[in-house]
Order: structure tokens, then C-alpha cells, then sequence
């Protein structure tokens, strides 16, 4: 469990993050979902124990120990945003330092390089190594631990296909396992896959905490179906107007927003007026779109 009670961090003056209140309960994935420079970065740094509050402040586990308490830190992996190692160092090495930090078990070791699909080049210097490289070793570095919860930012922003694929199983595992994972994200269709809940911050302010359900909820309400005719129909857009206000007319095609709920009354409203359909599509709402408008109307 990770729970800031109006947490706030100013920079030289200026107000990174400002009185966030944040429930992250245990055994669940919680992303963090924001602009740049909206504070998801401070948020992470604060709960991994690396940053004091200016007011505020954030506690871990079910003992909720500070987190600038050691025994807190111990009790948590942390990933920043972007990660660097040694770069004479080979990937084994660098996870064999870590894991005696840790003072996780020798086949850890083993275990974390193969879920980071580095391919056999965990015997090369990390010099040689790619973003995407870099990246999955910092993966396997953060799971070497047995800790409760994962901080995790940005983890995909440099991950390729392999990478992806491994992060997915790792969240997925943990999940199962009744770990908890927090993470901030730009990449919508990780968060979509991902996580329980959402939360929206936007210059430095919580402007939404949505879970799973509710979010699948209001994407639902944004969706879109579009009714193909075979030739419009009088006085028919006013009768679908009823149902949906906003539909409209777009050459031989009534385009109707709302709920997927809406829809079966608006088809019998259109088989009822005689016209015929020559063709029917319908998408649900994008979460790219829907948070335009949390940020839009936090801006």
C-alpha cells in the first residue's frame, strides 16, 4: 500500500506537486497518467524514499512507514526514468552488484537476466548495449528484490518488442502474486492493458482517480456508431436527436456519440423510418481522446 496524505513539493518556488491525497492499495496496478511536467516524476521519487516533502507526506506498507524511513525503502524497487550504468561493466555484473545489495539469493541473478530477454548478452559491457538494452536491464535490476511494490517510471518509454513483452508478464506476475506496481506512463495502451486504476495529474493537481470499471465506463459513453443509408431520411435525424443530441449527418451516413447502450433505440428508431442500411460500424471511446478533455479541462 502507498498513501500520500496531501503531499506537496516546491522547486525554486515553484509548485511540482501540490497537495496530492493518493490511495495505491495493496495488490493492485495503479498507473500514473499525465502531461509532462505535471509531477508523475516527483510523485514516484517521494514514495521511493528519495525526496523530502515540502508539506505532506507519503507512507508504504501496512506498518505506513514513512517513506524516507529506511525500513520503508527496503520495502520497495524503484526504476527511475532514465537509468545508467557502469558502462565496463557487463549486464551480469551489474545484476550480480544489485542482487548482493539486495542480498537476494545467486540464482536470482540467473532468473532476472532471463526474464530480460537479453538475449545472451548479459556477458558484454553495458557499452554495447542499446536503449532498449539499458532499459530491460533496469527492469531486471528493480525485480531482484522480493519487495512488495514496484516504482516504476516511464518503464516502457525505451522498450522494444521483446522488452514490451517481458514488462507485461512481469506486471502480470506480480499482480498474481498480490505485489503491488505503480507506474506513470505516456504509452495509453500499456495503461489500458495494465492497470486497476488511473490517476490523472496535471500540473502538479489530482484531477481524476478512475478504476478499470469506471474507466471502461466512460470511454464506453464516448463511443461512436456510424449508420450508412441508403439515402437520408426526413425528420429522422430529429427523432435520433432524442437519444443521442449530438448525432449528425455526414453525407449518406448518420454519425451517432453515446453509449453502446443508446444503440439498439437508435437502429429501431432508423428501421422504423423505412430507410435501409447499407452499412453499421461502431467504436468505442479512446482513452487518448477522454484525457485530452481531463487535461483540457485542467489547463
Amino acid at each position: 500500500m502507498i498513501r500520500y496524505r496531501a503531499f506537496t513539493k516546491r522547486y525554486d518556488g515553484r509548485t511540482a506537486v501540490d497537495s496530492l491525497t493518493l490511495e495505491v492499495p495493496a495488490g493492485s496496478v495503479v498507473a500514473l497518467l499525465g502531461p509532462n511536467g505535471s509531477g508523475k516524476t516527483t510523485s514516484i521519487k517521494a514514495a521511493a524514499g528519495l525526496l523530502r516533502p515540502d508539506s505532506g507526506d507519503v507512507v508504504l506498507g501496512a506498518e505506513r512507514l514513512n517513506a524516507l524511513d529506511p525500513r520503508a525503502r527496503r520495502a520497495c524497487s524503484f526504476l527511475p526514468q532514465r537509468v545508467s550504468f557502469p558502462e565496463t561493466l557487463t549486464g551480469r555484473e551489474v545484476v550480480d552488484f544489485y542482487r548482493r545489495l539486495r542480498e537476494a539469493p545467486a540464482d536470482a541473478a540467473d532468473r532476472v537476466l532471463k526474464f530480460a530477454s537479453l538475449n545472451g548478452a548479459g556477458e558484454r559491457p553495458v557499452g554495447t548495449y542499446s536503449g532498449g538494452m539499458v532499459q530491460r536491464l533496469g527492469l531486471a535490476v528493480a525485480t531482484l528484490g522480493t519487495t512488495d511494490v514496484l516504482l516504476l517510471d516511464e518503464p516502457t518509454a525505451a522498450l522494444d518488442p521483446d522488452g514490451l513483452c517481458a514488462f507485461y508478464g512481469l506486471v502480470e506476475a506480480r499482480r498474481r502474486a498480490g505485489g503491488t506496481v505503480f507506474f506513470s506512463s505516456h504509452q495509453l495502451g500499456d495503461i489500458e492493458r495494465l492497470a486497476d486504476r488511473v490517476a490523472v495529474i496535471v500540473e502538479g493537481k489530482l484531477v481524476a482517480v478512475l478504476s478499470e470499471r469506471e474507466l471502461a465506463a466512460r470511454l464506453a459513453d464516448r463511443g461512436v456508431m456510424r449508420v450508412r443509408l441508403a439515402a437520408r431520411v426526413g425528420g429522422l435525424l430529429e427523432r435520433i436527436r432524442e437519444r443521442s443530441p449530438e448525432a449528425v449527418w455526414f453525407g449518406d451516413e448518420l454519425v451517432v456519440p453515446g453509449s453502446a447502450s443508446t444503440r439498439p433505440a437508435v437502429l429501431d428508431l432508423v428501421r422504423a423510418a423505412g430507410a435501409e442500411i447499407r452499412g453499421l460500424t461502431a467504436q468505442e471511446g479512446r482513452l487518448d481522446a477522454f484525457y485530452r478533455e481531463l487535461i483540457g479541462a485542467e489547463s
